[in-house]
């Protein structure tokens, strides 16, 4: 990831959050954004610290190009998984995920209504 100096010093203080982050791939190149990265209380004043800014994600071409085959070709969705340290550099785990089918997602309304008839049939009246 490319980081500025006040990212960093966060990142080893643990004040980044990947909750509502995705990743995507823009003209060759993979990005991260949504991910927040709070600024620390001693980050110098000339600094004008923007948390939830995009970051280039720094991937070697084999990797770009098996990522973009599997979005582009496969539908899938770049998902960052998991932020952390590696020989002094930090790290971002990537996984691809596919969305549901519109069958698996009438399956599970069914799932779900069944259960809700019969909490409503086994609750005491």
């Amino acid at each position: 990831m490319v980081l500025e100096g006040w990212e960093v010093k966060s990142l080893r203080a643990g004040n980044a959050n990947l909750a509502e982050s995705y990743a995507f791939l823009k003209n060759g190149e993979a990005w991260l954004t949504g991910c927040h990265i709070s600024p620390l209380l001693s980050t110098s004043t000339h600094v004008n610290p923007e948390p939830r800014r995009a970051r280039k994600l720094l991937l070697n071409r084999l990797e770009l190009d098996r990522l973009t085959g599997a979005i582009d070709r496969k539908g899938f969705t770049l998902v960052p998984l998991k932020l952390y340290w590696s020989k002094g550099r930090a790290k971002l785990k990537l996984g691809l995920a596919k969305g549901k089918q519109q069958h698996d997602k009438r399956a599970d309304s069914k799932d779900r209504d069944w259960k809700r008839q019969q909490a409503r049939m086994l609750r005491p009246k």
